[in-house]
């Protein structure tokens, strides 16, 4: 059923498949139906404790010794699989987190997109000469931290390998992958690509289990030289404390509660497919969805009346389907977002789409939903949902606009459409995030571009050449040779 894994209930440590040492399993249910789809492994902290054994081993010997272009060789051959086998991994996704399978097998495409970046930037890291006083030869080298840990979430695990794993590995770092239990799948088919473009074994191990379990002992082990997160504010508030024990630097991309600024010159025809497709795309479980729309009073009525036709015809339904949105990941989150959308008083509903009538019972299916009348105190508009849901807030001017956009805890993404270029640069430097488009949302995924937040959004980048320089330590070599 799952091409390109030998067993979906075994770890991948020092280049082995083999079962956690508890010999126990989880069951992961295929969210569009809400059955078992699989069992997955179980690791604890003594899985962990293996992994990050022979990840050392594997830096301290021979893959310590790749050269960078060598290393990036062997991502780019990496790409060249995962580009082979797009339509398995693509399946694969879809059956096991509920995206659609359009959208699962664009994420299989950027995973191969990341390898290819990496595989080519690799050689490409350099260090600098700095000036110094007489009878000095000083100079920077850029060096991998060593072993590091990746706990990645269960809403894009292609995507967030690539640029997690692929800029660690083309540094020369070591990895110890714990994916999320909801969906693990597509992470031990990487395993198993990596491992046949000739990745030597210990560069790259793989432990599924609980987060409370196998994702602690990762957060927590003294082994470990530098951890990467991507998920939840709370989870990312605890990993931080367990790293600080050890003082181990962390990169951590958290929640959002992204804007889309829609002022009075704006290109609406343009905006439109933006606004929408950036909030319900993976039925809005996505850290950088737009969730806020921001309108200027004088096209209010106009935008959320256009929004609301697109809202109409969205259907929701089984991810093999291939509609414009599936089902949530599980129960769980189904219920996080149902308790949402119980507190609505004095928001309008100013759409809604359908659930499809061969949408099975036990799927985790949620409608999307598009309100108006939105103030920007609204928990709606404050608390990340991860969830089909946005809310139209109207606005006065740009001064209004700006501080609705900032005024929540978060600092992620952010999007300004106006036809005004003096406009456009104003609030490219206003606006509180990581990353800020304008006259666009997303700018097609983007390996190249560095990708973070501030405030509860996290800090450090992915992405780009920045992740890089993440994956690394600045060592300065100061020579005096008279």
């Amino acid at each position: 059923m799952f091409d390109l894994l030998p067993r979906t209930d075994h770890c991948f440590i020092n280049g082995v498949w083999g079962p956690s040492e508890n010999g126990d399993v989880l069951a992961s249910l295929n969210p569009s139906t809400g059955e078992t789809l699989c069992d997955f492994a179980r690791g604890g902290a003594s899985d962990i404790d293996r992994a990050v054994s022979t990840a050392r081993t594997a830096f301290d010997g021979d893959w310590g010794k790749y050269t960078a272009a060598e290393r990036g060789r062997l991502l780019a051959r990496i790409g060249q699989l995962v580009i082979e086998n797009v339509d398995h991994l693509a399946r694969m996704e879809a059956l096991d987190v509920g995206k659609p399978l359009t959208q699962a097998r664009a994420d299989a495409v950027a995973l191969a997109r990341y390898m290819e970046f990496y595989g080519g930037a690799a050689d490409k890291l350099h260090g600098e000469t700095i000036p110094y006083l007489d009878g000095y030869t000083v100079y920077t080298l850029r060096e991998p931290h060593g072993v590091t840990g990746h706990i990645i979430p269960w809403n894009y695990p292609m995507q967030i390998i690539g640029r997690s794993i692929g800029a660690a590995l083309a540094t020369g770092n070591a990895c110890v992958l714990k994916p999320a239990e909801e969906a693990c799948l597509t992470a031990l088919a990487f395993a198993e690509l990596a491992h046949q473009a000739g990745l030597p074994p210990g560069a790259l191990n793989v432990v599924p289990g609980l987060g409370e379990e196998a994702g602690a002992a990762l957060s927590v082990h003294q082994g470990i030289d530098h951890i990467s997160f991507t998920g939840s504010v709370a989870v990312g508030k605890l990993i931080q404390k367990a790293a600080a024990d050890h003082v181990v630097p962390v990169t951590l991309e958290l929640g959002g509660k992204s804007p889309q600024v829609v002022f009075d010159d704006a290109d609406l025809d343009a905006a439109l497919p933006f606004l929408v497709n950036a909030g319900i795309q993976n039925a809005g479980q996505t850290c950088s969805a737009s969730s806020r729309i921001l309108v200027q009073a004088s096209r209010y009525d106009e935008v959320v009346s256009a929004m609301a036709k697109r809202y109409g015809a969205l259907r929701t339904g089984p991810a093999l389907d291939d509609l414009e949105v599936g089902p949530l990941v599980s129960a769980t989150q189904k219920s996080l977002v149902e308790r949402f959308l119980s507190q609505t008083d004095g928001l309008d509903i100013a759409a809604t789409g359908s659930i499809v009538e061969n949408a099975p019972k036990g799927g985790a299916y949620v409608a999307p939903t598009l309100f108006a009348g939105c103030t920007p105190d609204h928990v709606l508009a404050q608390d990340e949902i991860f969830g089909p849901v946005q809310v139209v807030i109207p606005i006065e001017d740009e001064a209004d606009a700006i501080q609705i956009a900032n005024g929540t805890d978060y600092g992620l993404v952010a999007s300004c459409w106006t036809k005004d270029g003096a406009r456009q640069m104003r609030m490219a430097k206003a606006l509180r995030a990581g990353q800020v488009f304008l006259n666009n949302y997303g700018a097609g995924g983007g390996v190249e571009l560095p990708f973070g937040g501030r405030g509860l959004s996290g800090h450090g980048r992915e992405k780009g050449f920045e992740a890089m320089y993440g994956f690394t330590v600045v060592k300065t070599v100061a020579a005096l040779h008279g």
